[in-house]
């Protein structure tokens, strides 16, 4: 079950990064972060995103060595 929630993420991660940063910054130009659910949505796309990254760099550095 971990191999598979790693999996997602790091699918997540280069699949979905660009479209969740660029609707993000095009929402933070038009909007005004008031609701708390908005800043807790953006923090967790970016969070998810950010895991992927890291998951997929530390296979890279394994396989490399």
């Amino acid at each position: 079950m971990i191999d598979f929630i790693k999996f997602t993420l790091k699918w997540i991660a280069g699949n979905l990064s660009i479209p969740f940063w660029v609707v993000g910054h095009v929402h933070l130009t038009m909007n005004v972060y008031e609701d708390i659910t908005e800043v807790i949505s953006s923090l967790g796309m970016n969070l998810v995103v950010a895991i992927g990254f890291y998951l997929e760099w530390k296979e890279h550095r394994n396989s490399s060595k």
